[in-house]
């Protein structure tokens, strides 16, 4: 996949842990196939078995990660090459992976690793960032699109709040001063749960937008619901 075939629209992050309902690389083949039939232009699919059951089943592109903790590591999202070549030998068309300042679990920082990708493999490279200024790095090192997955997420970029971070307001500001300063396309990703936040993203600059939890996650959609509900009968005394 060349980065002009990159289609403006909407992603659906179709991803389970262990623990939820729907994990399970039939399942999430399944959300992606129903992402395909609702007009999505890619999704992104977490874990080896998860993206080949996916791009078996699906036509549009797809964005593998593979989300692997490393001891006293923060950086998660496909964050060393074992990992990237393992999600390009799945023939995804983008690998998308941590771009922060954080150093990467065998101490690379976010222009080697993105170097490195680059010079062994040909597969677009999505940079998750935290922050403007990590956006720009990881663009001058080479990153094909940058993506604000990580706002919010980062020690240095969370809000004190008191709902789960998956309820709480996703970053605009970022969006806009992403595409500002950079050329390459923007993703809006984390807490964008519906068309009304992703045409307010894609007004502001954004390429596309990836929505997640607000489509893929039923405990979380009905969480959602359900705390603003009790807010309202707590409110009014019910």
């Amino acid at each position: 996949m060349q980065l002009h075939e990159f289609k403006r629209g909407l992603i659906v992050s179709c991803q389970a842990q262990e623990d939820e309902p729907f994990f399970g690389s039939g399942y999430m083949a399944r959300m992606a196939v129903a992402a395909e039939m609702g007009g999505a232009i890619g999704v992104r699919v977490n874990t080896l078995p998860d993206i080949r059951a996916v791009k078996a089943a699906v036509s549009i592109p797809v964005i593998g990660i593979i989300k692997q903790p490393y001891p006293d590591c923060y950086p998660y999202i496909t964050p060393t090459m074992k990992e990237v070549r393992a999600v390009a030998e799945t023939g995804a068309e983008i690998v998308a992976v941590d771009a922060t300042k954080l150093l990467k679990p065998d101490g690379k920082t976010t222009e080697q690793f993105i170097h490195a990708i680059k010079t062994e493999l040909d597969i677009l490279v999505m940079a998750d960032v935290s922050t403007v200024e990590e956006g720009l790095v990881a663009w001058k090192a080479g990153a094909d699109i940058i993506a604000s997955t990580l706002n919010g997420y980062t020690s240095y970029t969370q809000q004190p709040s008191d709902l789960p971070i998956e309820l709480q307001e996703p970053n605009f500001d970022i969006i806009q001063a992403l595409a500002d300063k950079i050329s390459a396309p923007i993703v809006a990703e984390g807490r964008f749960w519906d068309h009304h936040n992703a045409v307010k993203a894609m007004k502001l600059g954004a390429h596309a937008v990836v929505i997640g939890a607000g489509i893929t996650r039923p405990q979380v959609i009905t969480l959602k619901n359900v705390t603003a509900i009790n807010r309202y009968l707590q409110e009014c005394g019910s």
